[in-house]
């Protein structure tokens, strides 16, 4: 029911987005169009200076310069108008990102609260309360092998471990934290696809592999393999020496 409430009311505040999008997109377009123009213009007035300059006074030889140089105040204009269109648009669609961040947080803060009260306790827990998380650990741990065979190798956990604010990351996240978060664009790649960190990855044995992690599709792996294991690019290497 919760998430049904989360959701409509979400839809709600992004119906009109798509419309305030393509108004925003229409005048980038337009102011596009209007400096393609004034362009033309000046490449017009500066033809026609060159080829009378030597025939003008130096009262008109100002003028026609300062009839370019109007030209070119005019597409700077333009040129500012779509850059503020660029960000306002930019802003418009990341406060709903932020928003739908704040209500996914919202909504797993409550979950959890409810799963507290209900009494329930996972599997998972259950295990380790009875002595079985090593066993746990080594059923759903990490998916390399030798010097990557603890969870802590991992790239979210060394991602995690590296951060300075590692206690404050483990604490329940509430809804304002996440729309102060600022959008990460170093968020560390791996892989021969270099990507993200996502799904089930598989670590080089190799203690010098340039890349450490990659995601089984990209090594064509359904299932993790015994004994030790070594990315395509180290077995090449390998076998050169």
């Amino acid at each position: 029911m919760a998430t049904a409430i989360y959701l409509e009311h979400y839809l709600d505040s992004i119906e009109n987005l798509p419309c305030e999008l393509q108004r925003n997109f229409t005048l980038m377009q337009d102011l596009d169009n209007r400096t393609e123009e004034k362009k033309g213009e000046i490449d017009k007035l500066a033809e026609e200076y060159i080829s009378s300059v030597r025939n003008l006074a130096s009262e008109q030889r100002v003028e026609h310069l300062q009839k370019i140089q109007s030209a070119y105040s005019k597409c700077k204009e333009f040129s500012d108008d779509k850059v503020q269109l660029a960000m306002q648009t930019y802003e418009m669609v990341d406060k709903h990102i932020r928003r739908l961040d704040a209500d996914l947080a919202r909504f797993e803060n409550e979950l959890k609260e409810k799963l507290e009260v209900s009494g329930y306790e996972s599997p998972e827990g259950r295990g380790l309360k009875k002595g079985e998380g090593q066993g746990l650990r080594e059923k759903r741990g990490p998916k390399g092998r030798g010097r990557k065979s603890s969870d802590e190798d991992s790239p979210k956990k060394k991602k995690l471990k590296n951060s300075p604010g590692l206690s404050s990351a483990l604490l329940p996240m509430q809804p304002s934290d996440v729309l102060d978060m600022p959008v990460d664009p170093n968020e560390p790649t791996y892989c021969l696809c270099h990507q993200v960190s996502y799904g089930e990855m598989i670590g080089c044995d190799n203690p010098d592999c340039p890349i450490e992690w990659f995601h089984f599709a990209c090594v064509d792996l359904a299932t993790k393999p015994k004994g030790k294991w070594f990315c395509p690019r180290c077995t090449q290497d390998k076998k050169k020496k």
